[in-house]
């Protein structure tokens, strides 16, 4: 391989991507073409960025035949989805209106749940990551609560505080109507039998005193 010599241009382009990017493996492989251009070798290029050496070669040699495209990491497009993107508004629908939108007697939709419409209508069987894979892709919450403000009818708010206060009147004229209470027959009787004890300890007192007196 041939040693990498850099233009004042590709010198300051991966000085920019350096300091700006937030891709860590991106910022490597810039940091090893630069180190490159200095003369610094591939093994030790390689133990100051914790790789293997085969690998900062063939970062070099990506920069060599690609430049600045043949640094960031190219991913394969991968295995199509199940389902079709296609149906993306139908699924959307269907979460909106909730499960008994689609006759399930349920409250809120789960990721299993979800794909049985979906099997029903176009015959396309998928697993619960499958379900919660594209919904998540399409910021779906299949978890949404179901309860609903209602506003209440004017007509029972007018007679429920109509028999409030009806209420609130009865116990305030059942208030004013109590008389004090009274004492008991058998207290008075033995209030009245300590008054004449008492009058009767009174007397005796007064004729013992008349009677010394005389004395």
């Amino acid at each position: 391989m041939r040693r990498i010599r850099l233009t004042a241009m590709e010198q300051t382009q991966l000085d920019q991507i350096f300091k700006t990017t937030q891709d860590r493996r991106l910022r490597d492989r810039c940091q090893a073409v630069l180190m490159a251009s200095r003369g610094r070798k591939r093994k030790i290029i390689a133990q100051d960025l914790g790789v293997h050496r085969t690998t900062v070669r063939l970062w070099l040699k990506q920069y060599q035949e690609h430049g600045l495209e043949g640094l960031p990491i190219h991913w394969a497009p991968g295995r199509p989805g199940r389902i079709p993107e296609t149906l993306a508004p139908t699924i959307q629908g269907w979460v909106q209106e909730g499960p008994q939108g689609c006759g399930l007697d349920r409250a809120n939709w789960t990721y299993e749940e979800l794909a049985t419409p979906l099997y029903q209508t176009t015959g396309i069987e998928v697993k619960r990551t499958a379900m919660r894979v594209f919904c998540q892709r399409h910021d779906m919450r299949p978890y949404r609560p179901t309860y609903r403000y209602l506003r209440g009818d004017p007509e029972k708010q007018q007679v429920a505080r109509d028999e409030l206060a009806a209420l609130k009147k009865t116990r305030v004229a059942k208030l004013a109507g109590v008389s004090p209470p009274q004492a008991s027959p058998d207290r008075r009787q033995d209030s009245g039998e300590t008054a004449d004890a008492a009058c009767a300890v009174g007397g005796g007192s007064q004729a013992l005193g008349a009677a010394l007196a005389r004395h």
